[in-house]
């Protein structure tokens, strides 16, 4: 069957784009296996992965020239379970757990339940239709997978556990196969890829979000102290010995006033400042 230019430069281009999406982790397990632990990292997306991958395996071996299906997805399939395994071997003991019994949940029983059940109980076009909508399924579990990520960073206002190269690639990535099933008309790529571009859309802007925020945080932690007649009000420190007097940076020393009229006025005058400075609307400088 001949297919259209269009329709092999979409796939290519697909291909290679997802060929960087499975690699965009990559620094991140790098980064595992220097520190020995996953830290705040989750396993849920390289699981969900892995599922997605065999699936559309098997849904390439129904289907005729789906080769561009194959190629990608046997890769992705070789990657993602060394993701998971170094996963395993440096998560924390809970977090390897509740891996292992995904991986038994989804990996094991369910593709075995699925291949089963359609190579028995169905056959020609029925159980192309089947194995599309489970690949459809599984797909959106990969877009979706990193909304447990988005939610993170929102709470914390960091984008440190969501890599801003995995959201770019897998957002470019999923408009190539959106491209790709719109020209072939098959219904099963175009429909998970349409979801997969509105969530990585979401995720960059979230990133940029984040990203500017803890900018903003980081400038504000490293403006210039104050300074005043060439001298350094910054760190002024009170000395624990009642007796002592407080000392100002650049040698600038406040003594203790030994009037005690004097002493009850300053206080007077502190609290009725302390006072102005609650009230709505003020603004301390």
């Amino acid at each position: 069957m001949a297919y259209h230019p269009w329709i092999i430069v979409s796939g290519v281009l697909g291909n290679i784009l997802s060929f960087m999406v499975y690699l965009a982790p990559l620094p991140t397990f790098l980064r595992v296996y220097r520190k020995k632990s996953t830290e705040g990292f989750q396993s849920i997306p390289y699981v969900v992965a892995l599922v997605s991958a065999v699936l559309w395996i098997y849904y390439a071996t129904l289907k005729s020239n789906a080769f561009l299906l194959m190629t990608i997805n046997s890769f992705g399939c070789f990657v993602e379970t060394i993701y998971t395994v170094v996963f395993i071997i440096y998560a924390p003991k809970k977090a390897r757990i509740l891996t292992m019994k995904l991986l038994l949940l989804f990996n094991f029983g369910g593709l075995l339940l699925i291949i089963l059940l359609t190579h028995f109980f169905s056959k020609g076009p029925s159980r192309i239709h089947i194995v599309g909508w489970f690949c459809v399924v599984s797909s959106a579990g990969v877009f979706a997978a990193p909304l447990s990520i988005m939610r993170l960073v929102i709470r914390t206002k960091s984008v440190e556990f969501m890599p801003f190269a995995l959201s770019l690639f897998l957002t470019l990535s999923a408009i190539m196969w959106l491209i790709y099933g719109v020209l072939l008309k098959d219904f099963y790529i175009s429909l998970p890829n349409i979801m997969g571009v509105v969530l990585g859309m979401i995720q960059m802007v979230l990133f940029v979000v984040y990203k500017k925020y803890k900018n903003i945080e980081n400038e504000q932690k490293q403006l210039p102290v104050q300074v005043a007649n060439g001298k350094n009000l910054a760190p002024i420190k009170a000395s624990n010995n009642t007796d002592s007097s407080l000392q100002v940076s650049g040698d600038v020393e406040v003594g203790r006033d030994e009037n005690p009229h004097d002493h009850q006025l300053q206080h007077s005058h502190k609290s009725i400042e302390s006072t102005n400075q609650a009230e709505p609307g003020q603004c301390s400088v």
